[in-house]
């Protein structure tokens, strides 16, 4: 099944607030494809969603789009990744182990980015206050075995 056509224009982002369902981990990757066409640079995603929801293999769609070539895989027990990439920097946390948000304080994180680079962050309710407060949110949602439903829940950056 071919991944679903989205708008071309500034509705694209009304139909990420709406809810967009994914059928394969390559409708999700064509999906991550999209949204980071439309992800401004220098900018916080955090991807909530349970274990198995597809939030490694969205990553993977963006650093696609970006043309990075390095693996993506989750960085759970590294905590972030950087990918370094000819379009932008990308870098991947999985706040999943941290037990307090003042763990993520000794990560010196911000001290790494790269103008312009992206920080998508999985399980960032661990982050608490750490989230920068300029970020967007995407909810992926197991609505079975093979469907996936992403929606942009926050995104104060938004146009």
């Amino acid at each position: 099944m071919p991944p679903p056509k989205l708008p071309q224009d500034s509705t694209q982002l009304d139909t990420w607030r709406e809810g967009i369902s994914s059928h394969s981990p390559e409708e999700t990757i064509a999906l991550a494809k999209n949204l980071a066409r439309l992800l401004p640079e220098n900018t916080t995603l955090g991807l909530y969603g349970d274990l198995g929801s597809g939030k490694t293999t969205f990553v993977r769609g963006l650093a696609s789009a970006w043309a990075i070539t390095t693996p993506v895989t989750s960085p759970t027990y590294a905590i972030f990744t950087i990918h370094d990439g000819p379009q932008r920097q990308l870098i991947h946390m999985d706040a999943y182990r941290l037990n307090a948000p003042s763990e993520s304080d000794s990560l010196v994180l911000w001290d790494l980015l790269r103008e312009p680079w992206v920080l998508v962050v999985e399980w960032p309710e661990k982050l608490g206050d750490r989230l920068p407060e300029k970020h967007w949110a995407l909810t992926l949602t197991c609505n079975n075995e093979d469907t996936r439903h992403l929606k942009l829940t926050h995104c104060n950056t938004c146009p």
